[in-house]
């Protein structure tokens, strides 16, 4: 039977950096036609290829996700046509017949019969959110490096400050810091007036710890650090102003968001309205929207076996938030019906899968919650985990539960 065509006039576009290359498939009475051209990537090219697809009368779209390529392809085009936006996997040609054109006509083949599943594309703010939100978790991982070498300059000149203080960049420790940069060959200065009261206790070892070395050479590099370390925490602010201002108007969604446990930080809520944006619709269930954030197991079978059961990769920006946000749950008294969830699944499958099934479900509360924009409410949780009062078991049944819980089977004569 013949693969029906569901788009009759349609375009595939191979997307280059400096060059595209579109073929548009026109489909009548079973016969499809194919037109191609090549167009520069600058905006006039750019808006070529709309007109030239506006005079053929195409509206469908689809093009693959070539590094940032695709993007000003997408904005120039989004206006006019409707794109998708395919991952290259599912739209690779085959080995040996390769070429820009072929790769086009291949698109658009696959395309006309809808065989290509296209990626989630949120409205235009939310990806401008979402290119902001991306940027500052860059910069704090920016941070986190200017401080770890910080630090290991102080280890090497035996500044041990790091064994007193809890927090190296405190207050009081980033004052005795600059005191020591200020004269790095005298250690010998009075503490007292540059600590907080509370650390009053901790004089003479704070004392023992600056009692160090630290060169020239070692005290210049310790000031660049510290400047570029401050320079990072002055513009993270500086983005964070414009990240709030834009997402003001989203402020009932993030309020929703902020119901669901270990959800504290206004920024958390808006790390992930920037991922997944707030219309849930484009999700049929939850399940399809946590196996775009790479929270289930693969469907990997062959011959009756399962292979590989390994979550993929996706979500490397809305996954990690999830996880630690499920490690802080777990450690609550506070939320009992996540935390006993957790501690079932540990005993079972362990602790690092315990947690991706414990981000699944803070993922899926937020769907629900979203969706039906309704705050989180635990006590649906408790009423699924309530057991029902008759339940039953074969004998058959009952001896592979044991048996899959690690018991040996003992056969006892009466």
């Amino acid at each position: 039977m013949a693969l029906k065509i569901v788009y009759p006039i349609c375009c595939g576009i191979d997307v280059h950096k400096t060059f595209v290359v579109a073929c548009i498939a026109s489909t009548i009475k079973g016969v499809t036609t194919y037109k191609r051209h090549r167009f520069s990537t600058y905006t006039k090219g750019l808006n070529e290829l709309s007109q030239w697809l506006c005079e053929n009368n195409c509206k469908d779209v689809c093009m693959e996700s070539t590094g940032k390529y695709w993007i000003p392809v997408f904005n120039v085009l989004e206006a006019s046509c409707n794109i998708t936006l395919a991952h290259p996997k599912y739209v690779k040609a085959i080995r040996g017949k390769k070429t820009d054109k072929k790769d086009a006509k291949w698109i658009a083949d696959l395309f006309k019969h809808d065989l290509v599943a296209g990626s989630f594309m949120p409205p235009l703010e939310i990806r401008q959110l979402r290119d902001l939100m991306r940027y500052r978790f860059k910069l704090t991982n920016f941070m986190s490096s200017e401080k770890n070498r910080l630090q290991n300059c102080l280890t090497v000149s035996n500044i041990q400050l790091g064994n007193v203080v809890s927090d190296t960049f405190g207050k009081s420790s980033m004052n005795i810091i600059d005191k020591i940069l200020g004269n790095p060959l005298d250690t010998t200065f009075d503490i007292e007036p540059l600590i907080h009261g509370s650390m009053k206790k901790k004089l003479s070892d704070l004392e023992l710890a600056i009692d160090g070395y630290i060169t020239p050479e070692q005290a210049d590099k310790l000031k660049v650090m510290k400047q570029h370390y401050e320079d990072l925490q002055s513009r993270k602010a500086d983005l964070e102003k414009i990240i709030l201002s834009l997402a003001a108007s989203y402020t009932e969604e993030m309020n929703l968001i902020l119901t669901v446990p270990s959800f504290k930080n206004i920024f958390s809520a808006i790390a992930v309205v920037s991922e997944i944006g707030v219309n849930m619709d484009v999700f049929p269930t939850a399940k399809h929207l946590c196996s775009w954030a790479g929270l289930t197991p693969t469907n990997n079978e062959s011959a009756g076996k399962k292979k590989s059961v390994r979550i993929s990769r996706a979500g490397c920006y809305i996954k990690p938030l999830l996880v630690q946000c499920a490690t802080a749950v777990v450690k609550s008294e506070k939320h009992p019906e996540i935390r006993n969830r957790y501690l079932k699944l540990k005993k079972r499958r362990g602790h690092k899968r315990a947690l991706i099934a414990i981000a699944r479900m803070l993922l899926t509360a937020i769907y629900n919650i979203l969706k039906k924009k309704e705050p989180y409410n635990p006590n649906l949780y408790k009423k699924a985990d309530v057991l029902p009062v008759n339940r039953e078991i074969t004998v058959e049944q009952a001896l592979l539960l044991a048996k899959s819980q690690g018991f040996r089977i003992i056969t006892v004569a009466t």
